[in-house]
Parts: C-alpha cells; sequence; structure tokens
C-alpha cells in the first residue's frame, strides 16, 4: 500500500469573531449530519476546534471538484471515516490552494472506483487543526491517525518534572527511563510530547474509544521500535514532524510549537519511522492553511 499522504494544518492564527464562528458552524450543521451534535457555544475554544475540523473534508472535496451531493461520509463501527464519490465531477479553472493537491487528489477514472476511497482522521489542539487523508480501497484507507501535541505543560505554571509526573500513568517504565530529569526541561518535555503524540496517532488510527489504557502501548523511540500489549506493532509507518505556528493573541504574536504523527497500516514486514525534518521534504505532503483561508471559502464549500 504505497497510497501517499497528505496533510492539512489550519492555524488558527488569530481571535476568531463571534459571526465567523456562526457562519462556520451554520455551515457545517447544513452539510455534516454527524456534526449536528456539535454544542453551539460561540465563545468555547473546544466548539471552535470541533467546527473548523469538520469544514476540514468539506474543503478538500472543495479542491476535488466535487459537489457536496455527489459524496458520502461513511463511518465504520470503530466510528473511522472515509469518504464515497458518487461520480466524478469535471474541473474548472478554480485556482488551487495548494500545487501539492493534486500529487494525491487526482480525479479517479470511474473504473478504478474501488481505489477512489479517501480515509480520514481529524485532530485538533489549542491554535492547531490537522487533518490526514489517505486514498485507496476501502480496507487500506481507514486505519489512519494523526496525533498532535503542544510543547508546553499542563497546566502552564507546572514544571517538567510534575508535568511529567501527571501523565505517567499513560506510559511504560521504559519510556519513562528515557526521559530522567537530568536530561534537562527542554530535551524531556519534547521526548513527552513525541510519545503521547504517537500513541494518540495510533489509537485513533485503530478506532479505539475514549478510555482506552495508553500504558499498554510502548514505544522505543530511540530504537524506533513499537509494543501493543508487550507484541510488536507490525506494518505501521509513523511520521513525525513539528509545527511552528505565530499566533496572534491579544494583539501580540506568540510563538507555539507543536509535535505532530501520522500514523498508517502500510502492512509492511516492520513498522517504520519518518522523521520530517527537512521543511521542502514536509512542504511535498503538509499545507497549512490560517483562518482567513478557511472563512474566506465558506460560501464555495456548499455547493
Amino acid at each position: 500500500m504505497n497510497s501517499p499522504l497528505l496533510v492539512w494544518m489550519l492555524y488558527i492564527n488569530r481571535e476568531v469573531t463571534p459571526v465567523e464562528y456562526e457562519r462556520c458552524y451554520d455551515l457545517i450543521q447544513k452539510t455534516v449530519p454527524h456534526a449536528r451534535n456539535i454544542p453551539k457555544q460561540p465563545t468555547s475554544g473546544d466548539s471552535l476546534r470541533q467546527v473548523l475540523a469538520q469544514m476540514m473534508p468539506l474543503l478538500m472535496m472543495r479542491h476535488r471538484r466535487i459537489p457536496r451531493s455527489r459524496w458520502r461520509d461513511h463511518v465504520t463501527p470503530a466510528g473511522k471515516h472515509w469518504i464515497e464519490q458518487a461520480s466524478v465531477a469535471s474541473q474548472d479553472n478554480t485556482p488551487q490552494l495548494t500545487m501539492h493537491t493534486s500529487q494525491m487528489l487526482d480525479h479517479v477514472n470511474p473504473e478504478h472506483h474501488l481505489r477512489s476511497m479517501i480515509g480520514y482522521h481529524l485532530a485538533w489542539e489549542n491554535s492547531l487543526v490537522g487533518m490526514v487523508m489517505v486514498q485507496g480501497r476501502q480496507r487500506e484507507v481507514t486505519n489512519i491517525g494523526l496525533g498532535i501535541k503542544q510543547l508546553c505543560c499542563e497546566p502552564r505554571d507546572a514544571t517538567v518534572t510534575a508535568y511529567v509526573e501527571s501523565m505517567s500513568h499513560k506510559l511504560t517504565e521504559l519510556e519513562l527511563s528515557h526521559m530522567t530529569p537530568d536530561l534537562g526541561d527542554e530535551i524531556v518535555l519534547r521526548r513527552l510530547c513525541i510519545l503521547i503524540a504517537l500513541k494518540s496517532a495510533y489509537i485513533k488510527a485503530i478506532g479505539q474509544p475514549i478510555g482506552f489504557d495508553w500504558s499498554r502501548l510502548e514505544f522505543n523511540v530511540p530504537e524506533e521500535t513499537c509494543f501493543g500489549d508487550g507484541q510488536p506493532l507490525t506494518g505501521w509507518e509513523f511520521r513525525l514532524y513539528k509545527s511552528q505556528l505565530g499566533v496572534l493573541r491579544k494583539g501580540a504574536t506568540v510563538e507555539e510549537s507543536y509535535q505532530c504523527v501520522t500514523a498508517h497500516f502500510r502492512g509492511t514486514l516492520n513498522s517504520t519511522f519518518v522523521w520530517q525534518d527537512n521543511n521542502k521534504d514536509l512542504e511535498s505532503w503538509v499545507q497549512f492553511i490560517n483562518i482567513d483561508q478557511m472563512t474566506n471559502v465558506i460560501p464555495k464549500l456548499t455547493d
């Protein structure tokens, strides 16, 4: 399964106005049936992130030139979403948001319908909302997940040592041994966020519910191995990259850093870890958009 991944990352680079929230909320109420249970809370950051996340598939299909009436969003018993096109729409001359979209989202010939399913997963944290997607057969595209973890302590005034202790129930003894205080706060926090993003991406990829025991998973990052209940996890591809954002808050720009991980089951003999530290390589499959780019296309997402 060599289908390429594509990731879109929406960064909320400024405050969203009540009017913009209303427009976004009304959009998903009209076009995303499974999102109608999202509470309407204009002052809630979590509600806003959920709403923006549900707009991402609409934006992706708009770039495929597929009208909303011509595709269906399915969900597996495990809660994994995948999109099926009813037919292939013709291209128009609307400018692409990104030149890289066409690398994966080419128009599919009708006889290749079975290979045209699009699996996707949505994730968000604080100022970042992401969508990872892959195209292929339905059974090949649903095991996909995205993990996002901001490099900061929670609560913000907590020490790194205290934060690691608060997260220790999600980690194994081996994982904790790689985060000893003598390494320094910066290294310890980065390693913790890598582990949390890795586990989150995998848990979401396999469709596990809230309440899953994260300590059943063990990632030996230095050796690039992973285990579930003591057994090797094979066939997985994990891609790790960082997102650096400049976010306007109360008139001042604040720098935020996020650790991101995609998990996709490739069916290979071993699991692989791909570290994307080169911006040029990252730009070939990860696209960043801001809140203005999203809100500006709202009228087109109902077509």
